[in-house]
């Protein structure tokens, strides 16, 4: 691949053509109207703006995303995250463009993306899932016979998903219709879609993933596990790699079924296999996410494995170039993200101009941000400005260095989340390696 087009903003555009650099392969950045000043525009071969703020006029105007990669004369597309990297319609459309989609086919993103299709796939192939609904539920009465037969509590969730939108927790039958109905117009309004199911809902369960690479030739490896169990309304805060209580005889059997359940489903490209951990040590797959993380330099960090140029290579049809007894997990690394936020104030967001900024360095200590002094953080996009992500040789060591450069972060002019991080690093239940998915929700009863 000679030119790449990166259809996203933010520091995954800027890690994105970084990567890209290192391979000598040109990159087009493109941008709404008001991102005319952002970093990825500036550091890009190229840069075409595809239309106005709003979302829908940009980074999800697939008509402007094309056009503008036809005319630049790029031979692919990278998603990213979020926008339309888990778009089937937009990756069946670069298909039929003759357009490199740097991601797995159009038709597993429509099979792992709607979530009940996935289960389905995933009991085929004898992995395990957690109890929930066969079938799609489309209405409260559907819903409320499908609860019935699973058992309170139960999980309401989008059936195209993702990122903790269209999720609500139902404790009990009373109150089932106000939260599946809730939960039901954000799958509308966010996903276009209204088609729900419903899972058993497991109690303080560790969320585990394992991140996948698939080349084109049937080829499937894992690159071990991130522990992403700190979460606030199903969003992910902070992120390690290795997971701190996982054995290694666990680690062999989830990994294991991770590659399994990618050969199932026909993977290509890098993925995460998502799974919810009892403390019994039972596990539960819970989705597959077709594109690359947020939290992807955790795993980077303690495996030596660029990502995203592995992505690229693989888009590209070369063969995979490691294999699996080339994993080696080296120490430990911690994933921060730093947010234009108000955490006192139910983590409403900060958006405004950045006045003064600092971000550490040292040994260990990475910074993925696309933001800069000057820089006017838009109330159009997500909050998220910066990763804080850091190594060690053991993990009291990541959280030593983890505490060092969250001290460090000056960020003026807008609010953060960094001294909330810095204090879930410093609270006695992290530091012991005591958490799950409920944790945010207990500690927040304490502050």
């Amino acid at each position: 691949m000679r030119k790449l087009l990166i259809a996203n903003r933010g520091e995954i555009a800027v890690r994105i053509i970084r990567a890209c650099r290192e391979m000598g392969i040109e990159t087009v950045a493109v941008y709404s109207e008001a991102d005319k000043e952002a970093l990825h525009t500036k550091l890009a071969d190229e840069a075409i703006c595809i239309g106005p703020a709003a979302l829908k006029d940009s980074y999800l105007n697939m008509e402007a995303i094309l056009s503008a990669t036809i005319a630049s004369g790029a031979e692919g597309i990278h998603p990213g995250f979020g926008f339309l990297s888990e778009n089937s319609k937009f990756a069946g459309l670069c298909e039929a463009c003759k357009i490199c989609f740097v991601g797995p086919p159009s038709a597993v993103i429509a099979k792992l993306g709607d979530k009940q299709e996935a289960r389905k796939t995933m009991m085929a192939a004898g992995i395990p899932v957690i109890p929930g609904s066969k079938e799609p539920i489309r209405t409260v009465e559907e819903g409320k016979k499908a609860a019935r037969r699973i058992g309170y509590p139960v999980m309401v969730k989008a059936a195209l998903g993702g990122g903790g939108k269209g999720m609500r927790v139902v404790w009990e039958e009373e109150a089932f219709s106000s939260e599946f109905l809730t939960a039901q117009t954000e799958s509308r309004q966010a996903f276009g879609d209204d088609t729900m199911y419903l899972e058993r809902y497991i109690r303080k369960p560790r969320h585990i993933e394992f991140q996948i690479l698939a080349d084109k030739y049937g080829n499937v490896i894992h690159l071990g596990e991130r522990d992403c169990s700190i979460q606030r309304n199903h969003q992910k805060m902070i992120e390690e790699a290795p997971c701190a209580t996982l054995s290694e005889e666990l680690r062999r059997k989830m990994g294991k079924m991770a590659v399994k359940a990618a050969k199932a489903a026909g993977y290509e490209n890098a993925g995460t296999i998502e799974f919810l951990l009892e403390e019994t040590g039972a596990f539960y797959f819970m989705e597959m996410n077709t594109r690359i993380q947020v939290e992807h330099p955790v795993t980077e960090w303690v495996t030596g494995v660029d990502l995203i140029k592995e992505q690229i290579r693989i888009a590209s049809g070369e063969l995979l170039s490691i294999l699996q007894e080339d994993i080696r997990l080296k120490g430990h690394a911690i994933e921060c993200r730093i947010n234009a936020e108000v955490p006192e104030k139910g983590f409403r967001p900060s958006p405004g101009v950045i006045t003064g900024l600092h971000f550490p360095g040292g040994m260990g200590v990475r910074i993925d941000t696309a933001v800069y002094s000057g820089y006017e953080v838009l109330p159009y996009y997500d909050s998220m400005i910066a990763k804080v992500i850091v190594w060690g040789e053991s993990r009291q060591e990541a959280i030593c260095r983890m505490q060092s450069a969250l001290g460090e972060v000056i960020v003026e002019g807008i609010d953060t989340n960094v001294d909330y991080q810095y204090g879930i690093m410093s609270h006695p239940r992290y530091l012991a390696g005591e958490t799950d998915v409920e944790f945010i929700e207990q500690i927040q009863k304490d502050w």
